[in-house]
């Protein structure tokens, strides 16, 4: 096994990042991490570049955002509508749904889930006029706000590095995929999922995150130990694996847009949040849990198309070009 391959985990590879950044063996790096995306769509990162003790308090700070009182919260309110995603949403506001566009299906869903069990927080970066950030009013929580943002500009990096390594795994031109991202068109994520009856979620009375898979280029997920997310075994459909939370890793997954883009040899998976496996309560309650996705998406105003060697005579473009911020907006409509 080469020096940089540290196992797997429910068939997700658990790479070393490192040895990419440095230089010292970027070509095998790359590759691997593409092969990953190829069989699973995911893949676990370690020495990926965000400090520990970034991490750390970044999850302090959402912990200490989602222990305000809710008509606190609510002072950062999201709107009603999908396609402005920044603000606060509070419990059962969204329900995730997998390519339902018809807004009177849309709201049979959510009708029948009641929403997900679940809160969230949503910024980017602060001179974006399509998705203007909110925040808490002055004075409350100080220090929350500087906090997510630099924590974003952090993972903004990250994600641009990884861009760079698929552009070496698929032998493309240097800076070919990270200049459809320029524009830092991301979204930093705060989740909470409070604590639930264990019963109720293996029955599917309660959800947590319903099946989906995200819309985006690349999706980076620091979580806590408690675990609960699960991916879709691309062997077969229909049936789930734990992607049980790695020590000093972040869990990075492809986005239906990096799958698009790559004529689908890369595989967007669907995934979802479910009871940890394996609990052992006394009082049958899950753990709440606390995670942070964040979200990389293509510049809005560009157009994304299949990439240089993805299709041939012999295998042909499965998809129409689309702009990255009609193909987003489409599909964020649908979770609001």
């Amino acid at each position: 096994m080469a020096s940089f391959h540290l196992g797997s985990q429910s068939d997700i590879q658990i790479i070393d990042f490192k040895p990419f950044l440095d230089g010292s063996n970027k070509t095998e790096v790359a590759k691997a991490i593409l092969d990953s995306f190829k069989e699973t769509g995911f893949v676990y990162l370690v020495n990926h570049g965000v400090p520990q003790n970034k991490i750390d308090g970044m999850f302090e700070w959402s912990k200490r955002f989602f222990a305000q009182p809710v008509e606190t919260k609510k002072l950062a309110p999201h709107p009603p509508i999908g396609t402005h995603h920044r603000g606060y949403s509070h419990i059962g506001m969204e329900s995730v749904s997998q390519h339902v566009y018809d807004p009177n299906e849309q709201k049979k869903l959510r009708a029948k889930s009641g929403g997900d069990m679940k809160e969230s927080f949503e910024c980017g970066r602060e001179d974006d006029k399509i998705q203007p950030n909110i925040w808490l009013p002055e004075g409350v929580l100080p220090g929350f706000q500087e906090a997510c943002l630099d924590f974003f500009w952090l993972c903004r990096e990250v994600v641009m590095d990884i861009l760079r390594a698929l552009e070496v795994g698929f032998d493309l031109t240097e800076g070919y995929l990270t200049k459809f991202h320029t524009q830092t068109d991301n979204q930093l994520r705060l989740l909470h999922y409070p604590s639930v009856p264990t019963e109720s979620l293996e029955k599917d009375e309660i959800v947590r995150i319903s099946a989906h898979s995200d819309y985006g280029s690349i999706t980076l997920l620091f979580q806590d130990d408690i675990g609960g997310l699960e991916i879709e075994d691309p062997k077969k459909p229909g049936s789930f694996k734990p992607a049980t939370p790695v020590p000093g890793s972040m869990i990075v997954n492809a986005g239906d847009c990096m799958a698009r883009w790559s004529n689908d040899i890369i595989r967007s998976t669907v995934h979802r949040v479910r009871a940890p496996p394996n609990l052992q309560t006394k009082d049958g309650m899950t753990p709440e849990r606390y995670s942070i996705p964040y979200f990389c998406s293509s510049n809005f105003d560009d157009v994304v198309d299949c990439l240089p060697g993805t299709f041939s005579d012999e295998k042909p473009k499965k998809y129409e070009p689309i702009s990255g911020g009609e193909y987003f907006m489409k599909r964020l409509a649908t979770a609001y």
